[in-house]
């Protein structure tokens, strides 16, 4: 059975959908409708694609809608989203609007997909720094029950979209030539070339980012575990692509580095992670091993190691690429649990 897909936005991550459907062979019917804010031609997973001005007669007979993330004033998913439910679709949305909404299922397949019913189908796709690491945490809180969690982000300039990659690719030209480095202030605070940046998204009043309370709500929803202590802080810093963690845990029980190591290279306690972790021969997970082909959609686990500084505390590292499975292969893989559960 084939399926008649949507994709409403043509940003980075629209076009890495179109690519990881086509990738996984993902049943379609025909061409999949593209939409955005006005009609024109782009060039999306390498093929000229025409884009459709986004308008509620598109949505009709289409058995499942991609929201890639913010396309238009409101956001798709507002502006949208009840539109292409209420016309038959499935929604699966990776844009922030409705993430901590009651009765929207907030989902990473590997870790909850089961909390996806008929009852409600416009389901959210969480934050990108939030899904790697909940997958590279989830096993062991199953093994351990995590009680504190303390994670700080290393993300790429990918993650605030395609401006701000290119103009950190232009300050590199720009630095490497010898010349002033500019920058444009809406998109980073200064220039991102050569240095980190401790603010992702606007601050709030308890001086924390909008980012970093992202992390904090949306992982104690997907984990169904409110009482989860986090804290959280994200940083940007010069890479194109691809997000790192640096987390650190306090578990409710022992749990050893060898034991931790097990649990995560089993594919079926730990789905979607893979660990690069052999600190005699110098191997750990980067930024630059996580947009590979053999690692593009997996959570590279690594630097395990036990923290006696509290009872039962663990250490690790984890990366992954912010475009695909922090957002992209997220959602087709909800997709494809819909079709596996006969949902879709």
């Amino acid at each position: 059975m084939a399926f008649r897909v949507g994709i409403v936005g043509v940003g980075p991550v629209g076009d890495r959908i179109l690519r990881v459907l086509r990738e996984h062979d993902f049943p379609i019917d025909g061409a999949p409708v593209v939409m955005a804010t006005r009609e024109r031609k782009e060039i999306l997973a390498d093929e000229e694609v025409l884009v459709r001005k986004v308008d509620e007669s598109l949505f009709e007979g289409l058995d499942i809608t991609f929201f890639a993330g913010r396309e238009g004033a409101k956001g798709a998913g507002v502006q949208w989203g009840e539109v292409a439910t209420a016309a038959g679709s499935w929604v699966v949305d990776n844009g922030s609007d409705f993430r901590m909404s009651e009765g929207y299922p907030l989902v990473v397949p590997e870790v909850n997909m089961d909390t996806v019913t008929d009852e409600n189908r416009h389901i959210c796709s969480p934050n990108c720094s939030t899904i790697q690491m909940v997958i590279a945490i989830s096993p062991l809180h199953r093994a351990a029950g995590i009680k504190r969690v303390v994670v700080s982000t290393y993300q790429a300039t990918s993650g605030w979209g395609q401006a701000a990659m290119e103009e950190f690719e232009t300050q590199v030209k720009q630095y490497a030539a010898g010349e002033e480095v500019k920058w444009n202030a809406s998109i980073f605070d200064k220039p991102i070339v050569f240095d980190c940046l401790p603010r992702i998204d606007s601050f709030l009043p308890s001086h924390y980012t909008k980012e970093e309370m992202k992390m904090v709500d949306e992982t104690k929803k997907i984990m169904d575990d409110p009482r989860m202590e986090i804290t959280a802080t994200a940083v940007r810093v010069p890479v194109v692509v691809g997000h790192a963690e640096s987390i650190n845990l306090e578990l409710e029980r022992p749990l050893s580095r060898d034991e931790a190591l097990d649990i995560l290279r089993d594919s079926e306690q730990a789905p979607g992670v893979t660990v690069i972790d052999d600190p005699e021969s110098l191997r750990y997970p980067t930024q630059a091993d996580c947009v590979k082909d053999e690692h593009k959609d997996a959570v590279l686990v690594g630097r395990v190691r036990e923290d006696d500084t509290v009872e039962h505390g663990l250490n690790l590292w984890c990366v992954s690429d912010n475009l695909r499975k922090g957002a992209a292969t997220n959602t087709v893989q909800i997709a494809e649990g819909l079709v596996a559960r006969g949902l879709l």
